[in-house]
């Protein structure tokens, strides 16, 4: 796992540290190209410099978010934002669903829209796969 990663999860609650320990491992796992770093303060793997997805700490829970997930067609994932984004959240570790994330994490490498160029093109989004 990267330092910084893990320096952000060792700065959790227990249980909320063994949430984000839990989604580190598996997205490393299902992710072995993405690049991760810490992101505007919170953990984020990207492809090709464009963020995929990451997690972080809100009041009550941890929120895993896919920046492309509104395109994954999963009912278990809630729009957030006017983008493309989705997030779950989770309160223990028993609520992750690895068969769940290691799909979500399949279709984040299959289905990407271009965050890294939003800028560029003036808030629009195109596909890139």
């Amino acid at each position: 796992m990267n330092a910084a990663t893990q320096d952000y999860n060792n700065l959790q609650s227990s249980s909320d540290k063994e949430i984000c320990d839990q989604l580190a491992t598996i997205i490393n796992e299902n992710l072995p190209d993405a690049e991760n770093k810490i992101w505007h303060a919170h953990p984020v793997w990207f492809l090709d410099g464009n963020p995929i997805t990451g997690y972080s700490k809100l009041k009550n829970c941890v929120r895993l978010l896919f920046w492309s997930g509104q395109s994954f067609d999963e009912e278990k994932l809630v729009n957030e934002g006017s983008f493309k984004a989705s997030e779950i959240r989770y309160t223990s570790p028993e609520q992750i669903n690895k068969d769940d994330l290691k799909r979500w994490l399949k279709k984040s490498i299959e289905i990407q829209w271009d965050y890294k160029n939003i800028v560029k093109r003036k808030g629009i989004l195109e596909r890139l796969k």
